[in-house]
């Protein structure tokens, strides 16, 4: 992946992840997928390890693969953890050397990267890891959503309780550039049991479906289906979401 921003990369912040990011229908799918494709999987972007420890307990052996030692120290912890080979590592330079049948990017990880050019390293590198007949799946946000417009820190805030630290509400606030694609996300944790907060940046990318199309092209992918939604809706211009299955072309 991309260099780690702070939300992921310090623990203090990566401690909070799964409260507020708890399974959901995304999981789902790519559980799904990774029970149909069969054999190994790599999972770019692991973060805490929720689906990976899940799918290495399951259905196949995992290998996670992320550039923040924050959600890594996470992943390490869970339950499960111990059949999974976690690896800190950049996506765009990864080379392990061998091959899985399912790689996939969850959570919106293609976000992360900025510009074109780390997009297809990180797709060229995923597609280097694939076996004969495998699949890349990942998902990114269709921009004419404009999902951005509902990250305000009304519109966001959400109370949680977390065993050790209290209740903790989150909020974000984002600052969008047309030009560029970037969202600018402000987090703001508070802990109201204890009246501290904490503070964290990131930032995400979005891209149009042509654009996308080339990047994948570029890396010497093809589309072999686009979803938008997990339920296998087809993509229309308005689609929240773009939920892409690419192979070698």
């Amino acid at each position: 992946m991309a260099p780690a921003d702070e939300i992921f990369g310090d623990w203090a912040f990566a401690r909070l992840y799964d409260a507020f990011n708890p399974w959901e229908p995304g999981d789902d799918f790519y559980f799904a997928l990774a029970r149909r494709m069969g054999g190994a999987v790599l999972d770019l972007g692991c973060g805490t390890g929720m689906l990976a420890c899940r799918i290495a307990q399951k259905i196949a052996p995992v290998t996670g693969v992320d550039p923040a030692e924050g959600m890594l120290r996470m992943a390490r912890s869970r339950p499960g953890a111990d059949r999974v080979e976690w690896i800190k590592g950049d996506a765009r330079t990864l080379d392990l050397k061998r091959h899985f049948n399912l790689i996939y990017l969850t959570g919106h990880a293609f976000q992360v990267f900025l510009t074109d050019e780390d997009s297809v390293a990180a797709l060229k590198a995923a597609a280097r890891h694939l076996a004969p007949g495998g699949c890349l799946a990942f998902d990114t946000r269709n921009p004419a959503a404009q999902a951005w417009l509902a990250w305000t820190a009304q519109a966001t805030r959400e109370v949680v309780e977390i065993a050790g630290l209290g209740r903790v509400e989150e909020s974000v606030d984002t600052v969008f550039d047309e030009a560029s694609g970037i969202a600018s996300i402000t987090h703001r944790y508070r802990f109201l049991d204890k009246s501290t907060e904490q503070i964290g940046h990131s930032r995400i990318r979005f891209i149009d479906r042509d654009r996308l199309a080339g990047l994948i092209t570029a890396a010497g992918l093809k589309i072999d289906s686009c979803y938008g939604w997990w339920d296998g809706r087809p993509c229309s211009p308005r689609s929240e979401e773009f939920v892409v299955m690419a192979s070698a072309a």
